[in-house]
C-alpha cells in the first residue's frame, strides 16, 4: 500500500510539472487570441441554441404522426444543439485561420478543441444504443474523459495511473483501470447482444413454421445464452480471472434452495409451460375468477389480459399446480349455452325452430356448427330450454355474444306471438266466504271521519 502511495505522488508531481510547463506555452501571443476565438464560438453556440431551440422542439411538436424513435432522436439532437454549432463554429474558425496563416501553431488549440468537441459528439449520438440509462450516463462520461486524455496526449499516464490503483488479495489483483474497462467492454457487447437478439427474435417471432410457445421458448434461450457469454467474455476481456466463480456457484445453488425457491419454480415451471405448449401467447384461459387472452409468456409470470383493460401478472407455478381451463387449447370452437322458457300454450316444436333461427341470425354465431334446442324441463309456470351455439372468438367476449342472441330471441318471439312467462298469482273465493274491506286509516290507526 505505502509503494502503491509513493508511486501515485510522484506520478502527480510528474503531471504537475508537464502542466506548468504547457501553461507556459499557452500564454504565448499566438496561443492566447485562439482561446479567444474559441471563447467567441462558445458564446455564439449558446446564442444559436437559445435561437433555434425552441423553434426546433415546435416543429418537432408538429411530427407528432412520426415514429417513435426518430422522434426520440430528434429530441436527443435538440439536447445536443449546442455542442453540434460549436463544432460548426470550432472548425469554421479552424478552417479560416488555415486560410490565413501557413503555420499549423496558429491553429493548434482551435484544431484540438474542434478535434475533441466531434469526438464527444460522436459519443454522444453512439451511446444511444445502450439502453439502460444509468448504464449509458456512466459509459458516455468514460468515453468523454478517455477521448479527451487521448487528444492532449495523456491517456498513458493516466493508465497507468488509474492501473496503479489496485487491491491486491494474494495472485488476486483488481485495479481501478480494469473496473473501468470492465465497464465499458460490457456495455458495449450487451448493447451488439442486444441488437442482434432484437434482429434474431423478430425473425423467429415472424416464423410460422414454428409454434408459439417454441418461438418463445427460443427466444429466451437464445437471450440468456448470449447475455451470459457477454458477461464471460467481458471478464475475461479486462483479465479476471473466472476459476473463483466456482466457488461463487456453489454459494449460488445454496441461496437458491434457501431464499430463492419460488424464483426458480417459476423459472422451471415457465420452461415447462413452453416445452409442453398447454398454452401460448393469444390463447383464452380461465384460472379461479380471472378470464382473459394470454398477452406474454414470461420467465416468471403469464400476462394475462382480460375484457376490461386489466393486466393480471399470473406466476407460472400457478398454471402449473392449478386448474386451467384453456378454451383454446386443441381447437378455437367454444360452445355457449342459455337458457330460457315459454308458456304452455306455445308448441315446443316451433319454439325450438324459432330459437335456432334467431342464434343462427347473431353475428360470431358458427353457422358452420349450427346451433341446437333442447327441452331441458317442465317448470311451475314455463316450459324451459337450453339454446347451444358455437363461437371461435371467445377473446372478443362472451357476454356481449349471449346478449345478442337473447336480443335475438326476445325479437323473434314478439313477432311470432311467443310468450314468456313471469310468476303469477291469483286469489279464489271459497263458495261461503266474505270479503271484509278495511276503512281507510290515517296515520294514527283509527278510521277517519268521511266528511
Amino acid at each position: 500500500m505505502e509503494d502503491q502511495l509513493i508511486a501515485i505522488s510522484e506520478w502527480v508531481q510528474a503531471l504537475w510539472a508537464e502542466a506548468l510547463l504547457d501553461a507556459g506555452n499557452l500564454i504565448l501571443p499566438s496561443r492566447l487570441y485562439q482561446f479567444a476565438i474559441l471563447a467567441g464560438c462558445i458564446l455564439a453556440a449558446w446564442g444559436l441554441k437559445r435561437i433555434f431551440s425552441p423553434r426546433f422542439r415546435d416543429w418537432m411538436r408538429a411530427r407528432d404522426a412520426w415514429p417513435k424513435w426518430q422522434l426520440r432522436a430528434l429530441l436527443h439532437l435538440d439536447r445536443r444543439l449546442g455542442l453540434l454549432f460549436f463544432v460548426i463554429l470550432t472548425w469554421t474558425a479552424t478552417g479560416i485561420m488555415a486560410e490565413l496563416t501557413p503555420f499549423p501553431s496558429r491553429r493548434f488549440i482551435l484544431t484540438l478543441a474542434a478535434t475533441i468537441a466531434t469526438a464527444w459528439l460522436l459519443v454522444s449520438v453512439a451511446v444511444r444504443l445502450v439502453r439502460n440509462r444509468f448504464l449509458r450516463q456512466v459509459v458516455t462520461w468514460g468515453l468523454w474523459i478517455y477521448v479527451t486524455l487521448y487528444y492532449l496526449g495523456v491517456a498513458d499516464d493516466a493508465g497507468t495511473f488509474l492501473d496503479s490503483v489496485a487491491i491486491e488479495m494474494g495472485k488476486f489483483r483488481l485495479s481501478l483501470l480494469a473496473i473501468v474497462k470492465a465497464v465499458i467492454v460490457m456495455a458495449l457487447l450487451f448493447t451488439a447482444v442486444r441488437l442482434f437478439s432484437v434482429a434474431v427474435s423478430g425473425r423467429i417471432r415472424d416464423n410460422e413454421d414454428i409454434s408459439p410457445t417454441m418461438r418463445v421458448l427460443l427466444v429466451k434461450i437464445m437471450q440468456i445464452t448470449l447475455y451470459g457469454a457477454a458477461f464471460l467474455i467481458g471478464l475475461r476481456v479486462v483479465g479476471l480471472d473466472l476459476t473463483g466463480l466456482a466457488f461463487l456457484s456453489g454459494a449460488i445453488g445454496v441461496g437458491l434452495g434457501f431464499g430463492l425457491q419460488k424464483v426458480v419454480s417459476n423459472l422451471v415451471s415457465g420452461v415447462i409451460i413452453l416445452l409442453d405448449k398447454s398454452i401460448k401467447p393469444g390463447d383464452v384461459i380461465s384460472i379461479g375468477e380471472t378470464f382473459g387472452w394470454i398477452n406474454a409468456l414470461g420467465g416468471r409470470y403469464v400476462s394475462i389480459t382480460t375484457r376490461d383493460g386489466k393486466e393480471y401478472l399470473i406466476p407460472n407455478e400457478d398454471l402449473i399446480t392449478g386448474q386451467v381451463v384453456n378454451w383454446t387449447h386443441s381447437n378455437e370452437y367454444v360452445r355457449l349455452d342459455i337458457n330460457f322458457g315459454t308458456a304452455y300454450a306455445d308448441d315446443p316444436h316451433q319454439v325450438r325452430e324459432i330459437a335456432i333461427a334467431a342464434a343462427t341470425s347473431a353475428k360470431r354465431v358458427l353457422s358452420v356448427r349450427p346451433p341446437v334446442c333442447h327441452i331441458v324441463g317442465f317448470g311451475d309456470s314455463s316450459v324451459d330450454y337450453v339454446l347451444r351455439f358455437w363461437i371461435t372468438d371467445p377473446s372478443a367476449g362472451l357476454t356481449n355474444v349471449r346478449g345478442d342472441v337473447y336480443l335475438a330471441l326476445w325479437d323473434a318471439f314478439k313477432d311470432h306471438g311467443i310468450s314468456i312467462p313471469f310468476p303469477q298469482r291469483e286469489v279464489l273465493m271459497l263458495e261461503g266466504s266474505t270479503l271484509d274491506v278495511a276503512a281507510d286509516s290515517g296515520f294514527g290507526g283509527e278510521p277517519t271521519d268521511a266528511g
